[in-house]
């Protein structure tokens, strides 16, 4: 197992996280999954949406985070800025099971293990 995969399974240990993947942000190759990540694979077509829907809003400043809500998921993406493109760390998230906060707080201390 590669250290990206472990750090994605750690992530699963988070209640409420039932997959993770780390996603080139510009191609939408993955790097490495981990649980039920169906849901979070139009993550990058997601993201890119919502850059250039703010751009034309006329906001400014570099995507963070994309949360799209279902009625029993929410499907996390969190940009990680790097040398070249981005990666996309993608979480799919049940509702019932846990705090949005909580889940961000954690997904994003994961997102560092992903970098170092």
């Amino acid at each position: 197992m590669s250290s990206l995969d472990a750090a994605l399974s750690r992530a699963l240990n988070t209640p409420g996280i039932s997959g993770a993947a780390l996603l080139d942000a510009v191609t939408g190759l993955s790097y490495a999954e981990s649980g039920e990540v169906s849901a979070g694979r139009d993550s990058c077509e997601i993201a890119e949406l919502a850059r250039t829907r703010l751009t034309q809003a006329g906001a400014s400043g570099e995507l963070e985070n994309v949360i799209v809500t279902t009625s029993t998921q929410y499907i996390v993406t969190i940009q990680l800025p790097r040398q070249g493109d981005p990666l996309l760390l993608c979480a799919t998230v049940d509702r019932e099971r846990t705090n949005l906060t909580w889940a961000l707080r954690e997904l994003t201390r994961y997102a560092d293990e992903l970098l170092a």
